[in-house]
């Protein structure tokens, strides 16, 4: 997946039957629509099991930040819009 390599990337790593990611799903929406220097990439682990596992996933939602191809942050746990914006540094 090249697109992750370039500028800076969020990746969410849910699955459709977690709760929590159901409940953060529209603050990413809202991150998305209200920014334009971080991408979101949504990686749903039950399809992407590769994917997955090269980024060591255990928990759901886990969130992963990358610059120019660098993992730069990680977290898990449901996140606020304004928690994304904290863990991605958009002002």
């Amino acid at each position: 997946m090249s697109e992750i390599n370039e500028g800076r990337v969020l990746i969410d790593f849910y699955a459709n039957w977690c709760g929590p990611c159901k409940m953060m799903k529209p603050h990413l929406t809202k991150f998305e629509e209200v920014q334009e220097q971080v991408k979101v990439i949504k990686v749903n682990v039950e399809d992407d099991y590769e994917m997955a596992s090269k980024f060591n996933i255990r928990n759901i939602p886990t969130l992963v930040y990358m610059v120019d191809g660098e993992v730069v942050g990680r977290d898990s746990g449901a996140k606020n819009l304004e928690q994304l914006k904290e863990f991605t540094n958009v002002g």
